[in-house]
């Protein structure tokens, strides 16, 4: 958004016989929006309000959900003329999870609006904003795995306060609910497995820690000598993550 000075220098330019294109041309600012200046130089009181501080997430439980999906498939990318697009991957597979994701983005954000964009395989559940760098200060240059993740203190106790909510945004991420098997004696037994796999040790053990805070046992499995995966596999535990997660859909 313009601010009302970078309004009145483009205006001051027409007024001294510019022609829009060429104001355009060098303030870089579009023609439409010169034009329109003509008849309001004051910024809408909807853009306005936009601009305001942030005054954090409206729903905390949906945050603590959001932050979850956010640290395993989410992103942060600039807009050219000021805000930012969130954007959540999500699976074509599991439409449950898309619905759950636009809804946690309407409840942090209300006066936002969430899109869903097709990709293939996959959709990207979408919001413009002006906060959202704001209310995830993990966004940052490269790779979430390459840089160190580490939540604010008022995000920490969101999730104090919603830890189940916190992890079912990291399942449904980057976490499945699986039958596992194994052979004992001759006979073959079957039994529910939760894991979490994410290549960022910051990421990890934030999961970990969350687990241990609400009464889950965990082990970390590796995946070659990398430590990738987290593993929930005693039956009181699945039972425990089953009454609070259950499985994607």
């Amino acid at each position: 958004m313009y601010d009302v000075d970078t309004r009145m220098r483009a205006l001051d330019l027409l007024a001294n016989g510019r022609s829009v294109n060429s104001v355009s041309k060098e303030t870089g600012i579009s023609r439409s929006a010169i034009r329109a200046w003509r008849s309001r130089v004051e910024p809408l009181p909807r853009l306005l309000n936009q601009a305001a501080p942030c005054a954090g997430p409206a729903d905390t439980a949906s945050y603590a959900y959001l932050l979850g999906l956010y640290l395993g498939d989410g992103c942060i990318s600039p807009h050219p003329r000021g805000g930012q697009y969130l954007r959540i991957a999500c699976a074509d597979a599991w439409p449950g999870l898309i619905e759950l994701c636009r809804a946690a983005i309407l409840a942090v954000r209300p006066g936002d609006k969430v899109y869903v964009l097709q990709r293939q395989g996959c959709v990207a559940v979408t919001s413009y904003g002006r906060h959202w760098t704001c209310l995830f200060p993990q966004h940052g240059p490269g790779r979430k795995h390459e840089r160190r993740i580490i939540l604010e203190g008022w995000q920490q106790e969101i999730v104090d306060a919603h830890p189940w909510d916190f992890l079912r945004g990291l399942i449904h991420s980057d976490g499945c609910r699986i039958t596992n098997w194994t052979v004992r004696n001759g006979k073959r037994y079957e039994y529910p497995r939760y894991f979490f796999t994410n290549k960022s040790d910051d990421i990890r053990r934030l999961c970990t820690d969350t687990l241990t805070k609400v009464g889950v046992r965990w082990t970390v499995l590796a995946r070659g000598s990398d430590p990738l995966n987290v593993s929930v596999a005693r039956k009181d535990s699945v039972a425990l993550m089953d009454a609070h997660i259950g499985p994607k859909y």
